[in-house]
């Protein structure tokens, strides 16, 4: 995988455990100049924590380390969290509202949302396998 392929965030290892770590992701000062820093939530918060799995043996509490993950991996999370629900959301809204009228479109329309996000939260373990990062020491 290239570099061009890849999503690269540098930040700080906070804990240590048996099944992987958790990282400490600071925000880059590249995020000020971003034109997408509206959108984006990580220039919302100053720090962001990382759960990681693996073993990670060679690793200390407060070693500085880059996180890599596929830049497939990053558009695959927001299809997932930004366009699947829009369209679930529009369709439903839209149905619903046809036939039944808007104040029952508009609640059926949150009531898929809900159940949407509750799917993807009772899925999160299996979700957690398909969006990883890997660690690289600096």
């Amino acid at each position: 995988m290239s570099k061009a392929e890849t999503i690269r965030h540098e930040g700080i290892i906070e804990s240590l455990g048996a099944e992987g770590c958790t990282v400490r992701i600071l925000q880059a000062s590249a995020c000020s100049s971003c034109s997408a820093r509206q959108l984006c939530r990580s220039s919302e918060s100053k720090e962001k924590l990382v759960e990681v799995r693996g073993h990670y043996p060679t690793l200390h509490v407060g070693d500085c380390v880059t996180l890599v993950g596929s830049v497939r991996q990053g558009l695959r999370a927001s299809v997932l969290a930004y366009v699947v629900p829009l369209i679930i959301m529009l369709v439903v809204l839209f149905l619903v509202t046809h036939h039944y009228g808007e104040k029952l479109g508009a609640l059926a329309a949150l009531l898929a949302l809900a159940l949407y996000y509750g799917v993807l939260f009772l899925l999160k373990d299996k979700l957690a396998g398909q969006f990883s990062f890997r660690i690289e020491n600096n």
